[in-house]
């Protein structure tokens, strides 16, 4: 079972989840966020983690953003990932001209198990029986080369008419446990906190799960007691499950 936990703006924050046991941190690089950070915040934060032993999977979350854009920010930032969390076009995800491609995956909004089986067509990330996608060995910047980097293939969130995620509102448990079983490498967000979050691993069988708001003591501003539990908690109900 991985663990992402999103909407980081600050150092402290991170390595609390990196000393937790994070597989994935998110920065969300979307300025109507109440978690967006800026660029060279950023920069600095991932700059220590990397200088750290253990360096989880880092993610940027995008909403709209162009490919080049994207491609320049993680390239600049130094991240794994980039998080589409908008209306961007299967090409960003599927095609080899994408400047994203092989370091991207989509998340859904879905209304229905029709339209999210649909989309899923479109935009999951290909992968090889039940293993996840795997990233093409890439240079971050000035780090040595980084191979076999677990992806999502694609993330299943909360349906909101105006927010991109982050709403604190619990999504279709049943739609999405139907996806798992469809899509390898799914990952599940959307209200999950650290009291729910067995349940939800328990119902789904996700391949990851996703937390931001569901673990913060304010906006952008994590609780590192509720970090610790909500990773603890979602890793032992998948254990005790398998």
């Amino acid at each position: 079972m991985k663990v992402k936990i999103c909407g980081l703006t600050n150092l402290a924050d991170a390595q609390t989840a990196v000393a937790a046991g994070a597989d994935y941190l998110g920065f969300i690089f979307y300025p109507p966020s109440k978690r967006s950070i800026d660029i060279n915040t950023a920069r600095a934060i991932v700059q220590t983690l990397r200088a750290a032993p253990q360096c989880p999977v880092l993610v940027g979350v995008f909403v709209n953003e162009t490919g080049p854009r994207m491609a320049e920010i993680l390239d600049d930032v130094g991240l794994d990932l980039a998080q589409l969390s908008g209306e961007e076009v299967p090409f960003l995800v599927g095609d080899e001209r994408s400047p994203i491609y092989g370091r991207c995956y989509k998340a859904l909004r879905p209304t229905s198990l029709a339209e999210a089986e649909a989309e899923a067509e479109w935009y999951a990330v290909p992968v090889s029986g039940n293993q996840y996608s795997v990233i093409s060995e890439s240079v971050i910047g000035n780090q040595s080369p980084i191979s076999s980097l677990q992806s999502p293939s694609l993330l299943i969130d909360t349906y909101h008419p105006t927010l991109r995620g982050g709403t604190g509102e619990t999504g279709d448990w049943e739609m999405s446990a139907q996806l798992a079983q469809k899509i390898p490498g799914m990952m599940l967000a959307g209200g999950l906190t650290a009291d729910n979050v067995a349940e939800a691993v328990r119902l789904v069988r996700p391949f990851a799960v996703d937390v931001a708001s569901g673990v913060e003591a304010s906006p952008g501003k994590k609780d590192p007691n509720l970090v610790r539990a909500f990773i603890h908690n979602a890793k032992d109900a998948f254990t005790n499950e398998s």
